[in-house]
């Protein structure tokens, strides 16, 4: 099966993580393949989730200028259409952006409007999620959620809360969560990655939100699996960097399959392609391999992403007709 050929839907991708080689030289001249590799990618397998998570600080470290985030942004879309995506949502925290001369307004606003070009340019149809982290203050939690409303009807499309699941607790963002429901805000939250279902029963609860990032750990309460199916609750897989954080220790073990096979709405997705150094043509053929998904589970997959997209009828109706075509 060519991969490379089905189009395809993204929703979990992180901008700060999916840096390419070329466009790194272009910002640190100096660099070599051995130091990038060293630096923005990581081995087979971190220690936990924290441990993969510092590999993106080289990154962001770049990303402090109107340039760098323009060219990151570029770049993205470079490696998006060579996985021969449709739609994706590309997610950030642009808190983390501010160390230079740009204010937070300005940091979404160049990559609002470097998104607003590429979809011109490459008729990929995004959008924007801004990030709240684990170890933000309930202020700054806060600050970003305001930025989701201000930018309503641009490219940003949503709210999400990502880092490290296991070393901080959700109480400084149950305002922000609150804001996005009470604003009839669109919002996802990674859970379930480096904790168990324990933390994507409190994410739900507290939360609210239509999607989990990761949420692969909800296999192992049967009470969960019932519940997200019942909700109706996308899952946003990541199966090989779910292997590098140490989830599961094979890609073999992944409970991808099995909560495909129970019935909930999920799709696969590259979470970090520097960091994982994978491109979504390589997450379908992991999935293909290990468990024989074949062009009927990766179509289910994206009908399931359309269907939760944070986007309007018309185009998910389009995404539909396209995506069934081209996988049947």
């Amino acid at each position: 099966m060519n991969f490379s050929d089905l189009p395809k839907i993204e929703l979990h991708l992180h901008l700060d993580c999916s840096l390419s080689f070329g466009v790194v030289k272009k910002l640190r001249p100096k660099i070599t393949k051995a130091e990038y590799q060293e630096f923005f990618t990581a081995p087979a397998k971190c220690r936990d989730l924290a441990d993969y998570i510092r590999r993106s600080l080289p990154a962001i470290e770049l990303m402090q200028t109107e340039q760098a985030l323009k060219l990151v942004t570029e770049d993205l879309f470079e490696q998006l259409l060579a996985d021969n995506v449709l739609y994706t949502e590309i997610r950030f925290a642009p808190l983390e952006h501010t160390k230079g001369d740009l204010t937070i307004e300005e940091v979404v606003q160049v990559v609002n409007d470097t998104v607003e070009e590429q979809v011109e340019e490459t008729g990929i149809e995004a959008g924007i999620l801004l990030c709240t982290l684990r170890h933000y203050s309930e202020e700054q939690s806060m600050q970003t959620v305001k930025l989701v409303e201000q930018f309503k009807g641009s490219r940003v499309v949503g709210f999400d809360i990502a880092a490290d699941e296991a070393g901080y607790p959700v109480d400084n963002h149950i305002e922000a969560f609150e804001y996005v429901n009470q604003k009839g805000l669109n919002c996802t939250a990674h859970a379930g990655e480096a904790c168990g279902p324990e933390s994507v029963w409190e994410t739900l609860n507290k939360f609210s939100p239509s999607r989990i990032g990761h949420g692969v750990r909800s296999y192992e309460d049967p009470k969960l699996v019932e519940y997200l199916k019942k909700e109706n609750i996308h899952l946003e897989v990541c199966p090989t960097s779910n292997v590098q954080t140490d989830v599961f220790e094979a890609i073999t073990d992944h409970s991808v399959n099995k909560l495909f096979e129970a019935g909930i709405s999920l799709s696969i997705n590259t979470d970090t392609r520097t960091i994982s150094n994978v491109t979504l043509n390589d997450e379908y053929e992991t999935v293909a391999s290990a468990f024989g998904w074949t062009t009927e589970e990766l179509l289910q997959s994206n009908l399931h992403a359309i269907d939760h997209a944070f986007t309007d009828d018309g185009t998910k109706a389009s995404l539909r007709k396209q995506i069934t075509k081209a996988y049947r």
